[in-house]
């Protein structure tokens, strides 16, 4: 009996650690997209990285043309 009254007041902190973590995480927007991360699985990373260096690479010239002519 006398270990309860040590237990209850642990649980009860535990309790609200935890309320407090779930708190935390839904204002820090940690729940707004949970679809992303199951996508990204089923994704190549090759294909990222080529679009990423495609968008990266541009003409020297912005019209395309040689600098000389």
């Amino acid at each position: 009996m006398a270990s309860l009254y040590l237990l209850i007041p642990i649980a009860i902190i535990f309790v609200c650690i935890a309320v407090a973590v779930f708190i935390w995480a839904v204002k820090s927007e940690q729940f707004e997209d949970l679809e992303r991360q199951g996508f990204d699985i089923l994704f190549d990373e090759n294909e990222e990285k080529n679009k990423t260096s495609a968008a990266s690479e541009k003409p020297s010239h912005p019209e395309g043309k040689d600098q000389a002519s």
